[in-house]
């Protein structure tokens, strides 16, 4: 672990890896495997596309000092901000309500209403919220969510609290 944060440049950029291979997977889950996103799944996008911008961003910047410690913070709140919408969905798939109220899906959407209508309504996503349309190893993809949200947290945590001495 101590040689992925050799410098603050690896651990943004190693950030910025694990968000952008986690959208790209999510992207083909959608494309290739059909499987439509739901609201909370596009809120958990846009924290790991928050996430791993911001670290790109600090990748190429390299700041020292207040600089790498603004970054790291900023990514540590996305990735809570994430892990609060996964925790939210990893419950209600566990308890799910009589009634599903997360919207219409794509098709109905695209058949229903004009593009510029329905393009706001796409990224807000479609289907059911508590529905498990993926597992892998029994877990669910907000449960994993969750857990790449941990992972993010805890590398922009070491970038933010350990000392820069140490970094280098």
């Amino acid at each position: 672990m101590k040689a992925l944060f050799e410098s603050p440049r690896i651990g943004f950029t190693a950030i910025f890896a694990i968000c952008a291979g986690l959208i790209g997977y999510g992207l083909w889950l959608q494309q290739a495997r059909g499987l439509e996103p739901c609201p909370m799944c596009i809120m958990q996008r846009y924290a790991f596309v928050v996430a791993g911008l911001l670290a790109l961003i600090g990748a190429l910047h390299g700041p020292g000092g207040w600089g790498r410690r603004i970054y790291a913070l900023l990514i540590l709140l996305s990735a809570v901000g994430g892990a609060s919408v996964a925790v939210r969905q990893s419950w209600l798939q566990h308890n799910p309500p009589k009634v599903t109220e997360c919207g219409a899906d794509l098709d109905f959407m695209l058949d229903s209403f004009p593009l510029s209508d329905a393009l706001p309504m796409i990224f807000r996503g479609a289907g059911d919220c508590s529905k498990v349309d993926w597992t892998f190893i029994g877990l669910s993809m907000a449960e994993w969510a969750l857990i790449w949200f941990a992972i993010i947290g805890l590398f922009a945590a070491l970038l933010l609290f350990v000392r820069a001495s140490r970094l280098r």
